[in-house]
């Protein structure tokens, strides 16, 4: 068997936008007042009466070629085990070139100074629990676990369901999927 490929998967027909993965990551990672690491996309398509409406919970993506890694003069950016993408605060000079190279609009400068964003709360992983924004959503919305397992959860949906992932163009190999 490979390696573990950290992966979350976002049931886009499920999601009712509540924000309680907002509220359990702000106060799991204590992410300061005005800043989040996560967050609630609404997209509305068509035109009158023929509308459609997606409700998304998006975050960092985890990618697997990570512009903000490869642009990180400091090595503060890095991919750890499982393939999350971390920040070393104590490397990070605040910069922001990761930033920059972020499609996703992923990332914040915390009111320390240092990069800050989506961890996949491996503090939590690595207990062998789910991330906070996992473990409190009402609606069973969002799904994380390993990508090389065929067995766990976020490979037996991508299996069943289509999915998509955002800005396929860029290369990046994100590692957040939505179910359509």
């Amino acid at each position: 068997m490979s390696a573990i490929r950290y992966a979350m998967v976002v049931d886009t027909r499920r999601c009712v936008g509540c924000n309680a993965c907002v509220l359990a990551c702000k106060s799991e990672n204590d992410v300061p007042e005005g800043y989040c690491r996560d967050w609630i996309v609404e997209e509305v398509r068509g035109s009158f009466p023929n509308l459609t409406a997606e409700i998304r919970s998006e975050r960092c993506n985890h990618c697997s070629n990570a512009p903000c890694v490869t642009n990180c003069p400091t090595g503060a950016s890095h991919i750890a085990d499982g393939g999350i993408v971390l920040v070393n605060d104590e490397k990070c000079t605040g910069c922001k070139a990761c930033m920059a190279a972020c499609p996703y609009d992923a990332r914040y400068v915390h009111p320390e100074g240092y990069v800050d964003k989506c961890t996949f709360c491996i503090h939590r992983v690595k207990d062998g629990k789910d991330p906070a924004c996992v473990s409190i959503c009402p609606t069973s919305t969002l799904h994380f676990g390993d990508l090389n397992d065929s067995q766990s959860d976020v490979s037996q949906l991508l299996q069943s369901r289509k999915s998509k992932v955002k800005g396929p163009e860029t290369g990046c190999d994100p590692n957040l999927f939505f179910l359509t």
